[in-house]
């Protein structure tokens, strides 16, 4: 005996003030089911990355450097050299060739970091107007010397108070001063940390690059006994490595002409240590938004400091917004394809959580994830309102 449904969003009952209640049936209930499912599983994902950072970080690392690296083990494996080789022949360039840099810049970026503290007592001075000696004393000075000799005679009348009757132990609590000895071994932990953290990142990126297509056969096999989705995954998986080395190469090439043009231009002016200033511009570019933000100030402090002129500070950061504002509106827009393109809006959402989920890393790696998750959702129908999402 068939029977009969109930109509789906209709009202079945009354409120109390006579309003319609919308009684939810079917498709519906399993629709909220299907949501909540979503949110609990994006929200335990999330937890999961922030837990496990300690692995998933290097391993993103490790994944995205071989990504990059990867046309050059295939050209020198063209040439008949094992892949192995060729692999750890690139590494050792690279690595090799970073610590030659750091060598070079080392004794210009010992002296930027010495001048540290007397830029901060002179921006001090400055701010609270005693760097110019015919200037009048202020109410703030006033009140810091009155503060001082109250503090000062404080000192004094403890110095000579009475003293404590037989038999009592005076006790006076100094303050210790800065030991540069305890503070090394107190930093020695996290730098052995880092530096177990780069091998790691090394090991990962020798490994997939030794090994080849040999993941990427893989997990063509697992996708699935269809001709359709082993084809899809392929084209995903095709999508995602060029994707990925398009965005890795073009931020090389114009991080490298970011800071070549920085070090020119902070050297044309005159600027101190201009060398380091262009090796930070190179580095803080692979950092979206915020790095350009910590160039500027860093280097309109130095050049305050350093020319004693609000109007050269200006300067400094003038040219360093300049200089960012042409490669990111200009030259990357130029050299990126429009598939590869993203919404602007969506990076910069990325990129904040990526940073809090990962810190510095998570900075670096959010822009190559969401073009990884843009690549896989523009294949996957179900999924393509996401990739239209993070899309121009």
């Amino acid at each position: 005996m068939h029977k009969p449904e109930l109509p789906v969003d209709q009202p079945s009952a009354q409120a109390p003030d006579g309003a319609p209640v919308i009684a939810w049936h079917g498709r519906q209930s399993v629709d909220m089911r299907n949501l909540s499912l979503v949110v609990l599983a994006v929200l335990a994902s999330v937890f999961m990355l922030h837990w496990a950072s300690a692995v998933f970080v290097p391993l993103m690392l490790g994944l995205t450097c071989s990504y990059a690296l990867r046309p050059l083990v295939d050209r020198l494996q063209r040439l008949h050299l094992p892949r192995a080789a060729a692999a750890a022949l690139v590494l050792l360039a690279i690595v090799g060739g970073l610590g030659w840099t750091g060598y070079r810049l080392s004794d210009d970026a010992t002296k930027l970091i010495e001048g540290l503290p007397d830029a901060a007592q002179k921006v001090r001075q400055a701010l609270r107007g005693s760097s110019s000696p015919r200037a009048p004393e202020s109410t703030l000075d006033k009140v810091q010397k009155a503060a001082t000799q109250i503090e000062e005679a404080a000192k004094e009348s403890a110095t000579a108070a009475p003293k404590a009757p037989r038999g009592v132990t005076r006790v006076q609590i100094e303050k210790p001063g800065f030991n540069l000895k305890d503070y090394l071994l107190g930093v020695m932990p996290t730098l052995a940390v880092s530096l177990g953290q780069v091998t790691l990142v090394l090991f990962i990126t020798f490994f997939l690059l030794a090994a080849g297509d040999t993941f990427r056969r893989k997990m063509v096999k697992l996708a699935g006994p269809t001709l359709t989705s082993k084809k899809i995954t392929l084209q995903a998986l095709d999508e995602v490595t060029a994707q990925i080395q398009r965005y890795l190469l073009v931020q090389v090439l114009v991080s490298v002409l970011v800071g070549l043009a920085t070090w020119a231009a902070f050297a044309a002016i005159g600027l101190e240590h201009a060398a380091v200033w262009g090796a930070l511009a190179c580095l803080l570019n692979f950092i979206p938004y915020i790095g350009s933000l910590l160039l500027t100030a860093g280097s309109a402090f130095v050049g305050f400091v350093q020319f004693g002129s609000v109007d050269m500070a200006l300067a400094v950061a003038g040219i360093s917004l300049l200089v960012h504002v042409v490669s990111g509106n200009l030259l990357t827009p130029w050299l990126t394809s429009r598939s590869s393109r993203m919404n602007a809006v969506a990076v910069f959402v990325g990129v904040l959580a990526f940073g809090w989920l990962w810190g510095v890393w998570g900075l670096l790696l959010g822009v190559p994830i969401l073009l990884v998750v843009k690549a896989v959702c523009d294949r996957v129908d179900d999924f393509k309102p996401i990739g239209e999402l993070l899309g121009e």
